[in-house]
Order: C-alpha cells, then sequence, then structure tokens
C-alpha cells in the first residue's frame, strides 16, 4: 500500500498521475523522502545526533533495548489509533479501554483465583477475555456512534472515555487490585522467550498482524478508501458503516492487550493506568506520517514513531530536563508535526 490518498473504490492500486509539485518532489531526494515518509526520519536523526551530545549514555546498545522495551505499550496503543485516524476520525477514549481492562481482567482474576486456586491459567484466560469483552464493547460504543448516528468521533470518544474512566474508578473504589496470579505477572510482565521479552514479541506479532490487514486484505484497503473519500466508498458499494465499527473495535481491542501487558508489569489492575496514552498515541501517529485528513499511514512508520517519542522522553530524561519542559518540548513537536503533515498534504495534492 502506498502512502497517498486511496483510489476512490479503495480497490486499485496504480500510481496516479503526477503533479508538478510531486515531479518537483520526485526530484529532490529530500523531498521525496519527506513527501513519502514525512517528518519522522528528520525527526528521528536530529534526536539521535541531540541526545548523543547531551548525554554519553544515550546510544547505548542497554538504552536502546530499554526504549524498545518501554515503547512497546505506546505502539500498540499507536497501532490502534492508527487505523481509526487512516479513516478520517480519531480515539480519545484508547486510555479508558486501557484502564478497564487492567480493571475488570484484575477483578475477574482474583475473584476466580480464590474459587478456583489449582486452575492457575483457566484463571488468567477467564481474567484476559473479560478485559477484552469491556473494552471490545467500548470500541462497539465508539463505531455505532460515529458510523451509525454520525457523531462527531471528538464528541463520541470524549464522551465514552469519560464514561469508562469513571466506571474504573467506581469498581475499584480508587484502590488497586492485587493478588493476581504470579504466573500471569511473570510470563506478560517479565518473561522472556528466547531471550526476548515477552512483551516485545506480542507488540511484533501485533503489528506483523496490522501490517498484513492493511497491506494484503480487502478490509484494509476498504479502510484507506474511506478515509480518502467516503462518499465516493459508498458509491463503490463498500459498506462504510462496517468498516468503520471495525476499525473502533480493533483499535480497543489493541488497548485492551495493552492494559493486560501493563498490568502484569504492574502486577495489580489500576483506574490510572494510560492516563496520557490517547494524547501520546495520536502524536506518534501524526509524527509517522499518519495524516489527520485520513487515507494515509504506513503501519512500519507508526511502529517507528512510536519508538521515537518514547526515545525522545528517555534522551530528556537522561539529559536532566525537567519534566515540565519535557512537556513544553513534546507539545512543540507535536506542532511541528501537524504542521509538516499540512504542508506534505500540499505536496500531494500539487498545491504546495
Amino acid at each position: 500500500m502506498t502512502d497517498t490518498p486511496a483510489p476512490a473504490t479503495g480497490m486499485t492500486k496504480g500510481p496516479a498521475p503526477m503533479t508538478d509539485t510531486a515531479r518537483g518532489a520526485a526530484a529532490n531526494p529530500l523531498r521525496r523522502l519527506f513527501v513519502r515518509l514525512g517528518v519522522l526520519p528528520f525527526f528521528l536523526v536530529g534526536a539521535l545526533i541531540v541526545f548523543t551530545i547531551l548525554s554519553d549514555r544515550f546510544l547505548t546498545v542497554d538504552n536502546l533495548v530499554n526504549v524498545a522495551r518501554q515503547s512497546v505499550y505506546l505502539m500498540l496503543v499507536s497501532l490502534g489509533q492508527m487505523l481509526v485516524l487512516i479513516t478520517g476520525g480519531f480515539d480519545l477514549s484508547v486510555g479508558a479501554a486501557v484502564a478497564v481492562t487492567s480493571v475488570v481482567s484484575a477483578l475477574v482474576m482474583t475473584a476466580l483465583g480464590q474459587m478456583f486456586p489449582d486452575a492457575v491459567w483457566l484463571v488468567i484466560v477467564a481474567g484476559a477475555t473479560a478485559g477484552f469483552c469491556a473494552a471490545m464493547l467500548i470500541g462497539l460504543v465508539n463505531g455505532i456512534g460515529v458510523a451509525a448516528f454520525g457523531v462527531s468521533p471528538f464528541i463520541m470518544t470524549l464522551g465514552v472515555s469519560s464514561v469508562a474512566a469513571g466506571i474504573s474508578l467506581f469498581l475499584t473504589g480508587g484502590v488497586p487490585v492485587s493478588g493476581l496470579p504470579f504466573e500471569f505477572a511473570d510470563l506478560f510482565g517479565f518473561g522472556r522467550l528466547f531471550g526476548v521479552p515477552v512483551p516485545v514479541l506480542v507488540a511484533a506479532l501485533a503489528a506483523l498482524a496490522m501490517w498484513v490487514v492493511m497491506s494484503r486484505t480487502r478490509i484494509g484497503m476498504h479502510v484507506y478508501a474511506i478515509g480518502g473519500n467516503m462518499k465516493a466508498a459508498h458509491l463503490s458499494a463498500i459498506d462504510t458503516k462496517k468498516v468503520l465499527v471495525f476499525a473502533y473495535v480493533i483499535c480497543a481491542l489493541i488497548a485492551s492487550l495493552t492494559g493486560l501487558l501493563l498490568t502484569a508489569r504492574v502486577e495489580s489492575g489500576e483506574a490510572n493506568l494510560g492516563g496520557t496514552i490517547a494524547l501520546e498515541s495520536i502524536a506518534a501517529c501524526v509524527i509517522a506520517g499518519v495524516s489527520l485528513r485520513g487515507g494515509i499511514g504506513r503501519v512500519e512508520n507508526v511502529v517507528l514513531g512510536a519508538f521515537f517519542i518514547v526515545l525522545v522522553q528517555n534522551g530528556m530524561n537522561l539529559a536532566q530536563i525537567s519534566s515540565y519542559m519535557q512537556m513544553v518540548l513534546l507539545g512543540a513537536l507535536l506542532i511541528l508535526a501537524v504542521v509538516f503533515d499540512q504542508i506534505r498534504y500540499r505536496m500531494l495534492m500539487g498545491r504546495g
């Protein structure tokens, strides 16, 4: 799948006629890279240079491996966010989905663990299933509200986020749910397979699955088509409502998977997990070249975008930049990414 707006039918892959601006970009390697991948390569190179100068511990194998492990959770949520952004919407409820999954799965595991102390893995599977179902409900509500009733994605997902966060706090009273099975945290929080942390393997499999869906399946092409032109996609016999619901449900389920991994990591169910992950996931996607207008986005870029966000946070910590200034710098990066997204869009449309 190319990184250009999807054809009206969402079914063909032939290259679009090149505009004068596109020809100019093709003649300049840097402009071609910018049009194809966005600002991410330039931001990434800049971050590597700046933080390597500021700290001699930054560009070490141990630190980069640590960044990769920490970026797993944001990467997963960003993959789901990308799916919704490509349709022309966005999901502010992913953080609430993470929290609900954490709380519901932990409550079910602790309750069943007392009833069936010898069936540890059955308890873990039941708790994980309950968490996935709770998140799926969030995705369904979002998808139906946006697709069937035409509610703005901003209002719909913001309202659902508030409801879900309130339910999480109500179920726990604001107190973490402890007493989870040891095997759950040992495997999914700190376990390794073939020397690789389990969360990293889970994230890699999720990224591969998303790449296959978006690049090699009909539903993936339909997602791009809807983001490119909703009316044209509808006239091309694409069930736009079904595809929109699919996007929001998958986004919530991926956030739910993140919630399970974070719950295993902290060894408790907490209602405050994922507090800022919604905005961070949108930032990772925009920096990775996913257009806020819809129809444009690549899985591999989003993976790198999430890694970049965590890399910058890590670099600022090593450089001993205050948390307040970190908020300023990350906000400035997001604003720059949106500005460059506008410039890139005009280049793609031949108006730059």
